[in-house]
């Protein structure tokens, strides 16, 4: 191969879109299990209501909430790098944001945490983009 052709090689590996509707809804479902056990793992029983992990890392004042938030935050870099537009990713950001500035309130902020589920908001936000744009 000279160098003209490996040049060429290079070229088409740059172009190379490795965001297929495949690869994309296996990397969606990567992240759906994510935001299921951040948010809705554990179920109280006898009741309907779920939690997650980041919830009980929002126990843990302050460490725990920028844990939490971290994690979120994990949900939005893998969007980012599944291409949605800036307008979705800031919607997502919203939430994390609203999670973790009210989550930070002592015992009121966890119970919202509970209830709000930033991270299944933003898979649904995800799952609807996809849908949409038919790259799904």
């Amino acid at each position: 191969m000279g160098f003209a052709d490996t040049n060429a090689f290079i070229g088409k590996l740059s172009r190379f879109d490795s965001h297929t509707a495949t690869s994309r809804r296996a990397a969606l479902d990567r992240l759906d299990v994510l935001a299921t056990w951040l948010d809705t793992a554990v179920l109280i029983p006898g009741t309907n209501i779920r939690f997650g992990v980041e919830a009980l890392l929002r126990l843990w004042p302050v460490i725990g909430d920028a844990a939490a938030s971290a994690l979120s935050l994990y949900l939005l870099y893998s969007a980012k790098k599944l291409g949605v537009p800036r307008l979705l990713l800031a919607r997502m950001l919203m939430n994390v944001v609203i999670e973790g500035t009210v989550g930070a309130i002592p015992i009121a902020g966890d119970a919202f945490d509970v209830f709000f589920r930033a991270n299944r908001r933003n898979i649904a936000l995800l799952r609807a983009h996809f849908a949409s744009t038919g790259n799904f």
